[in-house]
């Protein structure tokens, strides 16, 4: 259950963050690890991997516009289930 809320949690914040110009950063997750980030400034947005993040994430080029539909491409990617979470900046 708390997985439920916290996962609500970070699904309304990132709808409340992704269209702001302010600064906005979250992290990328697999399993619990922290494999990379996603920083939204000054309308930009840019991926940043980890020397561990597995290379079919890394070689990802598509749209980074919409935070949960960039989860969604990942993972399919991946084959595993992503996370953003959302960080405050």
């Amino acid at each position: 259950m708390l997985d439920l809320a916290s996962d609500i949690v970070a699904r309304a914040t990132r709808l409340l963050f992704t269209d702001r110009d302010e600064p906005a950063l979250w992290t990328i997750s697999v399993h619990g690890r922290v494999v990379g980030t996603l920083l939204s400034e000054g309308g930009n947005r840019r991926l940043t991997w980890f020397g561990e993040a597995d290379q079919r994430l890394v070689s990802y080029a598509g749209p980074l516009n919409d935070a949960e539909a960039l989860a969604a491409a990942l993972g399919t990617r991946l084959g595993l289930p992503v996370r953003l979470e959302s960080l405050p900046t």
